[in-house]
Order: structure tokens, then sequence, then C-alpha cells
């Protein structure tokens, strides 16, 4: 079978998913050679405000690993290579907004697919329009930051 050509998800089709079912997501827990995680400070719902490891949503058709490159290179400028990240786990993200409306009657449910990728040299970084600023933290001062999302700190709590 032929694979389709990924597919982006008109905006208002979106807004219907996001009303009535859980997105598939990508998160990618970037390590840097000193072993601190990259986390983007994030402009826009959900998560607004807070730092959060680079992620997206998965389209229509796209391949995981193709996912993986496209939100890398788009959210940090940074090029992986799929095989060289690591499994993580699934975890779900709950928020009580969403990309479309700041209230609650519109939340958002993710179903993420979370995968680790360490880096021997520090990758050169390119925040896009969805972060502020791009900064390596380590995993303790990640914990404390109270700008810092639950749902990242979950990642080194191994809550899910």
């Amino acid at each position: 079978m032929k694979h389709p050509i990924p597919k982006r998800v008109p905006r208002t089709a979106f807004k219907s998913l996001v009303r009535w079912a859980p997105i598939v997501s990508i998160d990618l827990i970037f390590l840097n050679r000193a072993n601190k995680v990259l986390l983007g400070y994030r402009s826009n719902r959900p998560a607004k405000n807070t730092w959060f490891v680079p992620g997206g949503r998965i389209f229509k058709g796209e391949r995981i690993a193709d996912a993986m490159v496209r939100i890398a290179r788009g959210e940090t400028g940074i090029e992986i290579r799929p095989a060289q990240a690591q499994f993580e786990g699934v975890f779900q993200h709950f928020y009580s907004n969403s990309v479309f409306s700041a209230s609650r009657s519109l939340p958002t449910h993710y179903v993420v697919l979370a995968f680790k990728v360490r880096f021997r040299r520090d990758p050169k970084l390119r925040p896009d329009s969805q972060h502020k600023e791009l900064r390596w933290f380590t995993a303790g001062d990640l914990l404390r930051t109270r700008a810092v999302h639950a749902n990242t700190k979950a990642y080194f709590r191994g809550k899910r």
C-alpha cells in the first residue's frame, strides 16, 4: 500500500476534533551534552506562558518518524534522525483551554508519544513563532521552576 501524503487538518475541522476527540501528538525531550533539557517558553495556548518541551500533533497520513523531524526542525531548528530517539512512553495531557479559546468551553486532550534525543554537541537553536525563547534547563531546575508546565515536569517525575 502506498504511503499517503500527510495532510494538515483544515482549521475548522481541527476545531471540531479538539472538541470531540483526543489529538495524537509527539513531545521531544532534547538533552544536550551537559544533560540539560531544552524547553521553549510558549506564546500560544494551550500551555501559554509556560516552559514546555518541543512538541506537536501528528498530521493525517504522517509517519511518526516524519512528524518528529518536522516538529524538531519547525519548533527549534534542530535536525534529528528518528533512529536516535528513545521512546519514553505514552502520556495524556489535559488542558482547560485550546488554541481556539481561552475559555473552558473548548478543552484539549492530547495523547502524547514522548521521545528522548541526546546530542553529543549542542545543536544550533532557532525558535519559531510558538516560542518566545528556547533555553536549556537541568532536570532539577525545571522541577523547581514554577513556570515549567506540570506536563513537562511529569517526564522527569515518572508520572503518566
